[in-house]
């Protein structure tokens, strides 16, 4: 055989066994969201949504927001599984609810399949005019804590929260009795924090970063692996030895169940590529959002199986009673 026929050979070869992603679904495909237009889980989706171009012929996004995201995973788990449906979602739904909910009406590894990883989003723990203008670290706080500690508290979103249940695991790491204040909602919390009624707040970088730049609050730590580029002065939970509080509200890629192998492979390979576009990390990075690496992207299922494991541990430390 001469080169050139052994070369068309190895081309002939190589299209047959090409990736499966590479011909897009032949309809529509849709993204659920279990939160309304305009809230984070809706601002990824909408932003991956115009990079999935090698997915299928087009990419919507459909919002069915209700009991705190629930419907919209349960709306997956009832669609068919042809990848013409898959589900952009917080991480909370999937490793906090089912252990603050007694009738979860999906399991997370049975009834959803983990793709990929879009991006991530971590807490910084604030504190507001209760605390003297003196503490400016965390250690500080800790110690007015233990000296006042009536005035040891910290608000969050909500019970039941990521949030919530980083302030227990900070708690445990440092030893701290400090009381939980829950909120409906980041903005009420902001607000009483603002306004001098708890001492500290954990919530997301995107609702704190304003008033710490104007000076109203005081940023002590940031609960990611690695510092914000928007907070580089603020040091992460790990540096300052309390590694084990280290928390990120991830958002996620799902399919049904009985997706098939090739649908996942081409759906996960489509967000990769996404991931490597320049308008979606610049979309996520103002939103505050660090964008996942397309190469660990796919990692989201060895993610999902050991915060479901760790969150239990903290839910069941924080004594906290499931709900229905």
């Amino acid at each position: 055989m001469d080169r050139r026929s052994f070369a068309l050979g190895l081309l002939g070869t190589s299209a047959l066994a090409g990736p499966a992603w590479a011909q897009p679904l032949s309809k529509p495909a849709r993204i659920l969201v279990g939160f309304p237009p305009g809230g984070s889980a809706d601002l990824v989706a909408r932003a991956l949504a115009q990079h999935l171009t090698g997915y299928a012929s087009s990419v919507l996004v459909d919002n069915k927001p209700g009991a705190g995201g629930r419907i919209a995973i349960e709306a997956l788990k009832a669609s068919e599984p042809d990848g013409s449906t898959l589900l952009v979602t917080p991480g909370s739904m999937m490793v906090v609810y089912p252990h603050i909910y007694r009738k979860l009406s999906y399991d997370p590894l049975r009834d959803v399949v983990p793709v990929a990883m879009v991006a991530s989003a971590q807490f910084v723990i604030a504190v507001g005019p209760m605390v003297p203008a003196q503490v400016t670290t965390l250690a500080q706080f800790i110690d007015w804590c233990r000296k006042h500690p009536s005035q040891a508290t910290y608000g969050s979103s909500g019970a039941g929260s990521i949030p919530h249940f980083t302030g227990v695991a900070l708690g445990k790491a440092t030893r701290l009795d400090w009381m939980h204040v829950a909120y409906k909602g980041a903005a009420p919390a902001m607000n009483d924090l603002l306004g001098g009624q708890v001492a500290a707040n954990v919530g997301v970088l995107s609702n704190t970063l304003p008033h710490v730049q104007s000076g109203k609050l005081r940023a002590l730590a940031v609960s990611g692996p690695a510092r914000s580029a928007l907070l580089p002065q603020v040091p992460t939970l790990a540096e300052l030895g309390h590694a084990d509080a280290q928390a990120t509200e991830w958002f996620g890629v799902f399919l049904p169940a009985k997706a098939s192998a090739e649908t996942v492979h081409t759906l996960r390979q489509s967000v990769r590529e996404a991931l490597k576009a320049r308008g979606l990390v610049e979309a996520l990075a103002k939103a505050s959002f660090e964008p996942a690496h397309p190469e660990g992207a796919a990692d989201l299922g060895s993610l999902l199986r050991h915060d479901l494991a760790r969150w239990g541990d903290v839910v069941k430390l924080s004594g906290f009673t499931p709900e229905d």
